[in-house]
């Protein structure tokens, strides 16, 4: 049997139209450049994780990923969901405390999309 390595890419789905304009959101929020840009997928390099776009040809019912949430690690979860906002995010769980000093908070990208924010400094990469 195989062992898991671990995540290591996470695919958010945007209308085929938006790509680039997703490409450019992405880049604001996450303040970084992608690495490979093709019409087929847009890749990022996230703290050594992959964000990456696909585009949909079809249009979707609009509900993207609201049966399991990916969160990304962030050193200030009220000052990185405040940037999201600030970028068209719109708010799905507010930042919380879930125990210790574990915080959560998640949002919808602009097209749909439900992404997670975590502090969570006890996470080490192995």
């Amino acid at each position: 049997m195989s062992k898991t390595l671990g995540l290591r890419t996470v695919v958010y789905r945007v209308p085929g139209k938006d790509l680039d304009k997703a490409r450019e959101w992405y880049t604001k929020a996450f303040e970084t450049e992608p690495y490979f840009v093709e019409p087929f997928y847009v890749g990022f390099n996230i703290g050594g994780y992959e964000l990456g776009l696909q585009p949909e040809e079809n249009e979707s019912d609009g509900l993207r990923g609201t049966h399991s949430v990916t969160y990304w690690g962030v050193e200030d979860i009220q000052v990185s969901y405040d940037h999201f906002i600030g970028l068209g995010a719109t708010e799905h769980e507010e930042p919380h405390s879930v125990g210790g000093p574990l915080l959560l908070g998640s949002l919808f990208d602009p097209w749909g999309n439900l992404v997670g924010l975590i502090y969570n400094p006890e996470f080490k990469l192995r």
